[in-house]
């Protein structure tokens, strides 16, 4: 029967005689995780900022009429031309309306499905803003702004203003941040803006608008849905686009897919329109992980010589352990223990330092102007990294101290007493 207490014991004492040792083996495990862990709650964090910042702005479905050449063209309708090989060049699109019929019954209907979490009617105009002799193109969404931030993070990005004081203003005008400052705008300042048919509308500003993408910031700002109706002249159920947010993003190509099939519209879905950006995202995870999963290996590597050092030092000890009826398999557990607490206590300091090194990472100013809403780096917290940090140290420490304990429990004492 094993005496578990005389062999922690061992492996206790031989781990404090040689303290040198100890702490370089431990401070390799406590360095490998602590620095897992605080790369990968790093990295992890700066990409899911980098994801929302472009996510957040994409709706799960997008529904529009999509301009495109007709499929039939004149030439394929003649029956003359039935059976011969035609070729067509400079082919144009056909001429279609921007409007998607029967929005209103479109978003009721939506509405009633119980994988859509909501869905907000667009109207997005080609216009002009004028400020004295400047001119220049973007464009003014209208939308149900209330909505609008309960779907989507805008409401984070109004770094002036509120949602509530566009909602109640019926000449509202929520400028984008890049925008202002082409035009020295501020709230409460007012911008004239032209359609592309030459109509002039007075519009005040009511909030500024940063998206943290300049190209966004730039052209584009929001009103309210019925204030870019009136600018058109059109009536309330002129909508050009529906933005539709799932409960299950998972099933949103599959529900494109039907809705487009059903309403005869283009229905893009949130894979579909990010496909780049879920490549880069993805590498980047890739690289992150790759990089910590190398850290830990280097640490176990490091454990596995200093216990195989560790061991031919002790061959004397080992031999006399095995001279005064220690078994093969005692020897063996004695340098499993000393790995093993080796693991243990280098991976809880590892978890440590980590999560202190997270702590002022993510207490550190960072600011840009790009990004108003980020005061400090980002850092991801989840629970899962620090289990797999310290499952790691276990498992690594495990396979680094088992070999060289195999090696030892069939160590024969008589030659190394003999000095053979």
């Amino acid at each position: 029967m094993i005496n578990w207490s005389i062999i922690l014991g061992i492996a206790k004492t031989h781990l404090l005689t040689k303290m040198k040792s100890t702490v370089t083996a431990t401070l390799g495990v406590t360095f490998g995780i602590g620095a897992y862990i605080t790369l990968v709650s790093f990295m992890t964090g700066l990409n899911t900022m980098l994801d929302d910042l472009v996510l957040n702005q994409t709706p799960h479905i997008h529904l529009y009429n999509e301009i495109r050449p007709s499929d039939d063209q004149p030439i394929t309708l003649n029956n003359d031309f039935q059976n011969v090989f035609n070729v067509v060049h400079s082919i144009k699109p056909k001429l279609s309306q921007t409007k998607i019929h029967n929005a209103l019954p479109i978003l009721s209907y939506l509405k009633k499905q119980p994988n859509v979490d909501g869905a907000t009617p667009q109207l997005r105009a080609q216009i002009f803003y004028l400020s004295g002799s400047m001119e220049l193109g973007g464009n003014l969404v209208g939308v149900d702004i209330m909505e609008e931030v309960r779907l989507s993070n805008l409401q984070d990005n109004i770094v002036e203003g509120s949602p509530e004081d566009l909602k109640n203003s019926a000449n509202g005008i929520l400028l984008g941040a890049g925008l202002a400052e082409k035009m020295s705008l501020s709230t409460g300042d007012r911008v004239q803006i032209s359609t592309v048919s030459g109509t002039v509308f007075p519009l005040k500003i009511v909030g500024i608008y940063q998206s943290g993408i300049a190209e966004v910031d730039n052209v584009q700002s929001f009103a309210n849905l019925k204030t870019v109706q009136r600018i058109l002249g059109e009536a309330e159920n002129y909508v050009t686009d529906i933005n539709i947010k799932l409960v299950d993003i998972t099933k949103a190509q599959s529900m494109a897919n039907l809705l487009q099939n059903q309403f005869d519209v283009k229905a893009m879905g949130i894979n579909e329109a990010n496909a780049q950006f879920e490549t880069g995202s993805n590498i980047r995870n890739l690289i992150t992980y790759a990089v910590s999963i190398t850290l830990l290996i280097v640490a176990g590597f490091g454990i596995y010589n200093i216990l195989n050092m560790l061991i031919y030092e002790k061959m004397k000890d080992i031999a006399i352990l095995k001279a005064t009826g220690f078994s093969g398999t005692d020897v063996q557990l004695i340098f499993m223990g000393q790995a093993m607490i080796i693991g243990i206590v280098g991976g809880v300091l590892g978890l440590l330092i980590g999560f202190s090194l997270s702590k002022i990472i993510d207490q550190t100013p960072f600011e840009t102007d790009a990004l108003p809403t980020i005061t400090t780096y980002p850092v991801n917290y989840d629970p899962a990294y620090y289990i797999i940090g310290i499952v790691f140290a276990l498992l690594s420490t495990f396979i680094a101290g088992y070999l060289p304990s195999l090696r030892a429990k069939n160590i024969d004492p008589v030659k190394i007493i003999r000095g053979t």
